[in-house]
């Protein structure tokens, strides 16, 4: 978990900056796979301000591991778009600026997104605020279901009719699959956009409070089924087996019939990839039903930092209407409710998607969801490769349900 990742810092001495400077260039890291709104507005920032942001992509299954080494050795970055699952735990360990004071004086602090503050709060201390507000939706190539004889303007409301469209799509060409997904060993990917499935339908795959593990369940059976036989019918890419979330975004390629992905993707497709033609809906469950994973990421600075004053300004600016105009533009919700409606307007109405995912999106209960559900060699992260890849299913379900509930255990 993450407090064995942090033990070592009790030791670790962080190199402080002293002194100001003219300008101050802030170290910031970013997962990959955010999409391009983060680098825009760095970019919208860098080109009007004298204080200067050099973002770092990391790829998503490492980052948390990688800032916590970071940590220990000194080489911090001064802030972090951290998923906003994880802020608790590294507050608790006391490696974040607290920014209590400071947060409650925005005037529009009451407005920023309310799940992320609360992911952002450790004993009534604010260490992380909202970055990018995110939803995962399922997408469509209009293009690729016009070519394969399908309605190019009708979503897909179920699974069976997503794999219908699938084989339908692959019969078009060798380089061109009905369905994609990261599947190898990325388990932040796997509970963003497969998880849903499940949760439309009614099942979870751990208890209300966290403590029980539910992988086991009828309809977690079904979606492993449904990908499996995706699989097996080589309608999706053998690349997905390895994908670790680097390639997440594969739909751009315009190959790629059907993608389950985030909000965010509509506006980088919209701006960078203006020649694919898609739509976008609500994912399905598989009995039925629509969910989504809520999540995206937070503002945290690492506690020691000498550019504490320069990071304040740098989010106040993404914070403002220009800066969130930006974000949005290159797909991230609004992070302010107060200007949501005038950030919107004028931009693509499918972006409204993403906003509608709200209302049914879950996001799982847990202390321990680095080590439970995005290490790439966790219970999480192995299941959906073996469940799903693999050749013993039972087998996939009984480990994973095990080593979950053993992680819970030894947490509490």
């Amino acid at each position: 978990m993450i407090k064995r990742l942090l033990a070592a810092t009790g030791i670790a001495t962080l190199c402080l900056i002293t002194g100001a400077s003219a300008a101050e260039k802030i170290d910031m890291w970013v997962r990959s796979g955010i999409g391009d709104s983060f680098k825009k507005v760095v970019e919208a920032y860098n080109s009007t301000h004298e204080n200067q942001v050099a973002a770092t992509e990391v790829p998503f299954s490492e980052l948390v591991q990688k800032y916590a080494t970071a940590i220990a050795g000194g080489q911090a970055p001064d802030a972090l778009s951290m998923d906003l699952i994880y802020t608790p735990a590294f507050a608790a360990a006391g490696q974040l600026e607290d920014l209590t004071d400071w947060a409650k004086q925005l005037p529009y602090f009451s407005s920023l997104s309310p799940s992320h503050v609360r992911l952002g709060t450790y004993q009534d201390r604010i260490y992380g605020l909202p970055l990018s507000v995110e939803t995962s939706v399922f997408a469509w190539n209009k293009d690729l279901y016009r070519q394969a004889g399908l309605d190019p303007e009708k979503a897909p409301t179920s699974w069976q009719e997503i794999e219908a469209n699938a084989e339908k799509i692959r019969k078009l060409g060798d380089d061109t699959y009905g369905f994609y997904f990261s599947g190898g060993g990325c388990g932040g990917c796997m509970i963003f956009t497969f998880t849903p499935l499940v949760w439309g339908s009614g099942a979870d795959i751990l208890s209300a409070d966290g403590k029980t593990a539910t992988l086991d369940t009828p309809q977690m059976r079904k979606a492993v089924d449904i990908y499996r036989g995706m699989v097996k019918k080589d309608l999706v890419p053998a690349s997905a087996a390895s994908d670790n979330g680097v390639n997440f975004l594969s739909f751009t390629n315009g190959k790629i019939g059907q993608q389950s992905l985030g909000a965010f993707a509509i506006g980088t497709l919209v701006t960078e990839h203006p020649d694919i033609n898609f739509g976008v809906t609500l994912i399905p469950g598989v009995d039925g039903g629509t969910s989504s994973f809520a999540g995206g990421d937070n503002f945290v600075v690492t506690k020691g930092t000498g550019k504490l004053d320069a990071v304040k300004e740098f989010i106040e600016y993404v914070y403002s209407m220009k800066g969130q105009k930006v974000m949005a533009k290159y797909g991230s919700l609004p992070t302010r409710g107060d200007i949501a409606d005038k950030v919107l307007e004028g931009l693509d109405p499918r972006m409204h998607v993403g906003l509608e995912a709200i209302s049914v999106a879950k996001t799982p209960y847990t202390l321990q969801f680095n080590d439970l559900i995005n290490s790439a060699n966790g219970p999480w992260a192995t299941f959906t490769n073996a469940a799903i890849f693999g050749d013993d299913v039972d087998g996939a379900f009984a480990n994973a349900q095990s080593e979950m509930q053993s992680i819970i255990d030894s947490g509490q």
